[in-house]
């Protein structure tokens, strides 16, 4: 116990580097219950300054952009949403872009205040009690593995376009395992490599939007119009029912902006500065993503081709383009693929790390997993071990299983985020930081209407996602009071944000 205060309120077995400075002398921490579940750490318990805190704000915003990769979501989503709906895609995801807005004011309030590379369960765990901050970290770490697995697979399918022997799942396994390699450098590093891997395919973005405004044939009205194909190959009217459905859809193409708070113990002024990167994060996505969409919609030769197409970005880019220009584009689709691997591996990589910093393994799994490189200032025992696992991953589960893991993750994390940031406002918590929501609580509270209705819709489609996911996050709760509710002295302790150095 007392040589977990010394380090800074973190378990023994993961000690800082000496280029940390001591942590003060602090007195116990409180146990679990005020109120209820929730901890309260000791005054004064802070954690060690062991990674970097190098990265400026504008590098935080261009690993976080890579993680959302719009270009991705253009390529990948967005033509789902146009073969279910048509014109009024627009429609879906500009009410995704409000809801999106909600949802970020929650991010940016809480990472301002609790800027901790654990992410969302270091929100959960200190608004919401403990054992519901362990079960968001173990949703949060088996969904984003099954994640990065998911987007790694899709590799080959853009890469074989331009080489057709690059086509299958070795391709994503090799892609997984080089961005571990590369998610090992210094973070500065990483984030110079990801912005240029994010011009690539913003310049992929920009082909597309250009080649639909110099070619506009359809009427303005197009974006507003719910439009479907019929069995019979013909163009009728779809309903509203299906774009509200697609407005979730739409919502998940913009996911990501929220990953910035889990390189925040590397940016300089986190606690000042953290919540407009996750803002900015967004209005750049939401841009990126709306422009080019609103642009195929408008300069498409045919809007029955365009739905009716299996890929209707490839359709468009070679009604309006050419061969060589839809090859050029794939490369940058996939180039966009594997920088957002990279930025997942960083990001999957400082929530293991932080989960076994806050003690929540036994001492022999626990302290190398909290090891930091002493001279790259990463956590590369904990990357490794993502990025390995992850490898397997995709090689023995089959494809439609990860999708079922992944399914209704981002659902259950939505809602825990908009409890989290209702709960902070409601106890006060989150009253000293230095970014607050608009509008109070209304925010959370839309936004648990919203995944409400998410979660209804999904379970009624296929009950598979939504029960798989709630069993991960039982697990999770099993596994607190089974092993760290009895240590819960020693372990898990939730000290506050470490001190903000400069460099």
């Amino acid at each position: 116990m007392d040589e977990e205060l010394e380090t800074g309120g973190r378990h023994p077995a993961a000690p800082a580097p000496d280029v940390s400075p001591p942590a003060p002398d602090v007195s116990p921490p409180a146990p679990d219950g005020s109120p209820p579940g929730a901890p309260a750490p000791a005054a004064g318990a802070k954690y060690a300054q062991q990674l970097s805190r190098s990265l400026t704000f504008k590098e935080n915003v261009l690993i976080t952009l890579s993680s959302v990769t719009p270009a991705s979501s253009v390529f990948i989503i967005v033509p789902s949403v146009i073969q279910g709906i048509g014109g009024a895609a627009t429609i879906a995801f500009a009410i995704a872009a409000v809801a999106g807005v909600f949802m970020a004011f929650c991010y940016a309030e809480l990472s301002s205040r609790y800027p901790v590379t654990g992410g969302e369960y270091a929100f959960a765990a200190r608004t919401l009690g403990r054992p519901t901050g362990f079960a968001m970290f173990l949703l949060a770490l088996v969904g984003g593995v099954g994640i990065l697995a998911v987007v790694a697979l899709g590799t080959g399918d853009y890469l074989g376009v331009v080489w057709g022997s690059l086509d299958g799942k070795g391709v994503g396994i090799a892609v997984l395992l080089i961005a571990t390699v590369v998610a090992l450098f210094n973070i500065r590093t990483n984030a110079w490599v990801t912005g240029v891997f994010l011009l690539v395919e913003m310049a992929a973005l920009v082909v597309l939007a250009v080649l639909g405004f110099v070619h506009v044939d359809q009427p303005v009205s197009t974006l507003w119009t719910a439009q479907t194909l019929g069995g019979s190959g013909v163009l009728e009217g779809a309903s509203w029912g299906l774009v509200a459905a697609a407005t979730t859809t739409a919502m998940f193409a913009y996911n990501g902006y929220g990953t910035a708070v889990y390189f925040s113990e590397e940016t300089r002024h986190a606690g000042a500065t953290i919540g407009r990167a996750i803002l900015w994060s967004l209005g750049i996505t939401v841009v990126t993503e709306m422009v080019p969409l609103i642009a195929v919609l408008l300069g498409t030769p045919s809007m029955r081709a365009l739905i009716g197409a299996d890929a209707p970005m490839n359709y468009f880019l070679l009604a309006r383009g050419n061969g060589t220009i839809n090859t050029v584009v794939s490369l940058g689709i996939a180039l966009a693929i594997i920088n957002a691997v990279i930025a997942m591996m960083l990001q999957m990589g400082r929530l293991l790390y932080s989960s076994a910093r806050d003690g929540s393994w036994p001492d022999a799994i626990g302290r190398p997993l909290a090891t930091v490189h002493p001279r790259l200032r990463t956590p590369v025992p904990a990357t490794v071990v993502v990025g390995v696992a992850t490898a397997v991953l995709a090689w023995l589960v089959p494809f439609s299983t990860l999708l079922l893991i992944t399914g209704a993750n981002l659902l259950v994390l939505y809602a825990v985020v908009a409890l989290s940031a209702l709960a902070g406002r409601l106890t006060g918590r989150t009253a000293g930081a230095s970014y607050q929501m608009p509008l109070g609580t209304v925010g959370p509270v839309l936004i648990l209407v919203v995944m409400g209705y998410v979660a209804w819709e999904t379970a009624t489609a296929d009950w598979a996602p939504m029960a798989i996911t709630l069993a991960i996050f039982a697990t999770g709760y099993l596994y607190y009071y089974a092993y760290l509710h009895p240590r819960r002295d020693e372990r898990w302790t939730l000290p506050e944000p470490a001190d903000e150095e400069t460099a």
